[in-house]
């Protein structure tokens, strides 16, 4: 738990209170109301994408767990099955300690960022899919730093959690919009804000990305575990 749990109170300790002595208000909200709802999309994202890249790799390669498992009447499918709900299920669980944890600051103004909950579940399973398909095409495990530093670091920077992106070129919000974590973001700021009206085009996006995502880290594993 610790360093999906330590992380984000740090940036909410560093940036909220001490950047945001700085910086007072982002359309119209205090700076650290403003960071604080993306934190939570963040460590669900971090917790799934971590849990299925290194977790997945080196159950699959140096622990053999996954020799062990497929030795018994289990298949392929549910393997990955597994994995896939595991790393959706535990960036869910982060996600909810960051909400407790934002609640006792003072900082969620309605308690609609419940509703949210499912919603962050669906995000985990994209992040959780995006890396199994990872962990299924890497040819070694530090192949995995360039997936964190040119896919993750990108995403977490320009998805809108410290700052709107229409203060950058257009063009940076144009392919944030492709993005899980950028609709995730938008999603928890709404509902703890109580707007939960202008969220329905980031759940529909959630969703499909995640049915069009699905087939994918179980068409690459079973590549990957047979060969």
């Amino acid at each position: 738990m610790v360093l999906n749990f330590v992380e984000p109170v740090l940036y909410l300790v560093a940036l909220g209170f001490g950047l945001g002595a700085f910086v007072k208000e982002i359309n119209g909200v205090p700076y650290i109301k403003f960071i604080a709802p993306g934190l939570i999309a963040s460590s669900s994202m971090f917790a799934a994408a971590f849990e299925c890249t290194y977790g997945t790799y080196i159950r699959m390669t140096y622990q053999k767990t996954f020799d062990a498992i497929l030795a018994t009447p289990v298949n392929i499918d549910d393997l990955v099955a597994g994995e896939l709900l595991w790393g959706a299920a535990k960036g869910t669980f982060y996600g909810i300690i960051i909400m407790i944890v934002l609640s006792a600051f003072g900082l969620i103004d309605s308690p609609y960022l419940l509703c949210a909950i499912p919603l962050v579940f669906i995000s985990g399973l994209i992040f959780s899919e995006i890396a199994v398909i990872a962990s299924a095409t890497v040819p070694g495990i530090d192949s995995f730093n360039y997936f964190n530093t040119l896919f993750m670091t990108p995403m977490f920077l320009f998805s809108g959690i410290f700052f709107p992106l229409d203060s950058l070129p257009s063009i940076v919000s144009k392919i944030a919009f492709f993005t899980p974590l950028y609709h995730l973001v938008n999603i928890s700021r709404s509902f703890a804000s109580g707007n939960i009206t202008s969220t329905l085009p980031d759940i529909v996006w959630l969703i499909s990305a995640a049915l069009l995502l699905a087939p994918f880290p179980f068409r690459l594993m079973r590549r990957r575990i047979i060969k």
